[in-house]
């Protein structure tokens, strides 16, 4: 898999990763949620798995405030 396509996807499930149905997460859980998923992607495409859990981190605690996750 090219960098560019691993790079969208794993923006795009990091996004994901923070949204929750049916339980009312808080912005502690979704940020913990994408860190982990951030982390993991991060791992597998062989980058820095510290700067993944941040963006994974940083994407889940936010994903609300833009209106991606209600």
């Amino acid at each position: 898999m090219s960098k560019k396509i691993a790079l969208v996807l794993g923006l795009g499930l990091m996004g994901l990763a923070g949204c929750t149905q049916g339980i009312n997460p808080t912005d502690t859980d979704r940020a913990l949620i994408g860190a982990g998923t951030g982390a993991l992607i991060a791992d597998l495409s062989g980058h820095n798995v510290l700067g993944g859990a941040a963006a994974g981190a940083a994407a889940g605690a936010l994903c609300n405030d833009v209106k991606l996750c209600q």
